[in-house]
């Protein structure tokens, strides 16, 4: 049997089947890279349930020219600063979603760093790229994504109806916006009606935040939690036994501020309340779990969704 070299161009559409499962999954990649990139201000802009536009504009620090030619490549990453992958304390990764994106989609990044003069735009349209040309912009990075998986056209027919992706963007943008309380979102398009979750003030603003995605009658019907052991901290707050509904799609889960679904921690949910609540319903939570980073494995999954504690007792 001959072995033969893959071309660059196939390997980073199979990086991309990893990473990139659907619209979603690029949203997700994007804010939180704006999220990374100390943005205080991130607009979502989507069409077709994402299938042909997604727009994700921020305010946060921006890049130079470099790092804009560097950020469209395979292994390049603004977020391990040490080489350490058990000590990481960021989102996403920079380096590994840019460019599978651009593999599969067209892909247009303008972004402009405080210390420039001017923006840059770069653009990669199924995998092939252009040099980084002046562009105007205020700071920050605004990166477009259109006709997601032209390249590799078998894939979109994995995708659900225009309606169902642009639900599970809303759902990708709530989950990172209840973590970020200080940071603004808004999120629109053609495919949606209007969002937006103004930057929480005041002396709690991670109970704004909860109150502007969930609810206030969830924060009325919820017990706040804050406890510690071991060097473990969980905070956050979960509703009342009375407050329940008949799927678990209202439990949000973060470990050290990322976002996961998590089988360990929803079988310890279901436990704490399995006395209280009939087997058909389903608790409400927002619950954050913080530890030492480097006790926790967050590169188990290729879209980050799952981790692996060290002690899982």
């Amino acid at each position: 049997m001959q072995v033969r070299q893959l071309g660059e161009a196939v390997i980073n559409r199979i990086a991309a089947g990893e990473v990139i499962e659907r619209p979603a999954s690029v949203i997700k990649e994007l804010v939180e890279n704006a999220v990374d990139a100390d943005a205080t201000s991130i607009e979502v802009v989507t069409a077709a349930g994402g299938k042909t536009l997604m727009r994700v504009s921020d305010n946060g620090i921006g890049m130079q020219r470099e790092d804009l030619q560097l950020a469209i490549r395979r292994h390049c990453t603004s977020k391990i600063s040490n080489d350490d992958l058990f000590d990481i304390r960021s989102l996403g990764f920079r380096g590994e979603a840019l460019p599978s994106i651009g593999s599969v989609a067209r892909l247009a990044i303008q972004t402009r760093h405080a210390d420039d003069d001017h923006a840059w735009r770069i653009a990669v349209e199924g995998g092939t790229e252009t040099p980084p040309v002046p562009a105007a912009r205020t700071k920050g990075t605004q990166v477009e994504v259109r006709d997601l998986f032209f390249a590799t056209p078998a894939r979109l027919k994995f995708l659900k109806s225009d309606r169902a992706e642009a639900s599970a963007i809303t759902e990708v943008v709530k989950r990172i916006a209840l973590a970020y309380p200080e940071v603004g979102f808004s999120l629109s398009g053609a495919d949606r009606q209007s969002q937006s979750w103004p930057a929480a003030r005041g002396e709690d603003p991670r109970q704004a935040r909860i109150a502007q995605v969930l609810g206030q009658e969830f924060v009325d019907n919820a017990m706040e939690i804050d406890a510690a052991r071991e060097g473990v901290a969980l905070t956050g707050f979960a509703g009342l036994p009375t407050f329940h509904r008949g799927n678990a799609q209202l439990q949000f889960f973060y470990v050290n501020g990322r976002p996961v679904k998590d089988k360990l921690l929803l079988s310890g949910l279901r436990g704490a309340y399995a006395d209280v609540l009939a087997r058909d319903r389903h608790p409400v939570v927002v619950l954050f779990i913080d530890l030492d980073p480097t006790l926790v494995d967050v590169n188990v999954h290729p879209t980050k969704a799952e981790v692996r504690f060290r002690d899982t007792g």
